[in-house]
């Protein structure tokens, strides 16, 4: 991966607003939330204006003008550069092109998930299948909403592809609980009996440390 001058996911959705026309950086805010982009990328003040600030310095883009609005603060406009614009075409092109190692929550806990006896882990995953429908629910209403009001679908392609994964996982999570349950995936009485070992292994460790606790 492409080491760039500002990596912060925000500084590209800034070169994207610039892309489009001059802006301030609360004209770029107001783009961005009604565009959804603050649903995959983090969007606050503070970090937005750090973002502008560090574009600014290595030279993306520029101050164009300062404008005011009745007795509103003073407001920079900024546009993109030259170098802004091929840093933005060349860090959207790497993004779609090229595949990249994510360290998911949930692939960490699968890749531990050893350490629950089956029943536990087939509770957990039944609470996050459920947990999954009701996100997958407000995500279908939240594109629906969208389209209802006219924005073009390039704008949220990124929701509809958010939605598949998620719709994805659900299928192959409930998949996962089914061959736990039916012993498919492992050996569900040597699993148990393992665990047996292990917490009554833990007993006999805790015992032994009370122990030496009270002769100190």
């Amino acid at each position: 991966m492409t080491r760039r001058k500002v990596s912060n996911p925000l500084a590209l959705a800034v070169l994207a607003c610039l892309f489009e026309r001059p802006m301030h950086p609360y004209e770029m805010a107001s783009t961005m939330r009604e565009r959804g982009k603050d649903q995959s990328i983090k969007l606050n003040y503070g970090s937005l204006y750090t973002v502008v600030e560090a574009l600014q310095q290595h030279g993306l883009i520029v101050a164009q003008e300062t404008e005011r609005e009745g007795r509103r603060p003073e407001r920079t406009v900024y546009r993109l550069t030259g170098a802004g614009r091929m840093e933005l075409i060349d860090w959207v092109s790497e993004l779609l092109s090229r595949p990249a190692k994510e360290y998911t929550r949930f692939e960490a806990g699968l890749s531990l998930a050893g350490v629950l006896p089956p029943e536990d882990i087939i509770a957990l995953l039944t609470q996050r299948c459920v947990n999954l429908e009701l996100e997958i629910s407000q995500m279908r209403a939240i594109l629906q909403l969208v389209q209802e009001r006219g924005l073009q679908r390039m704008h949220v392609i990124e929701g509809e592809y958010a939605l598949a994964m998620r719709e994805a996982e659900l299928a192959w999570t409930r998949n996962l609980v089914e061959e736990i349950r039916s012993g498919e995936l492992g050996d569900l009485e040597e699993w148990r009996a393992m665990h047996r070992a292990l917490e009554e292994g833990n007993r006999a460790s805790l015992e032994v440390e009370e122990t030496e606790d009270k002769e100190d």
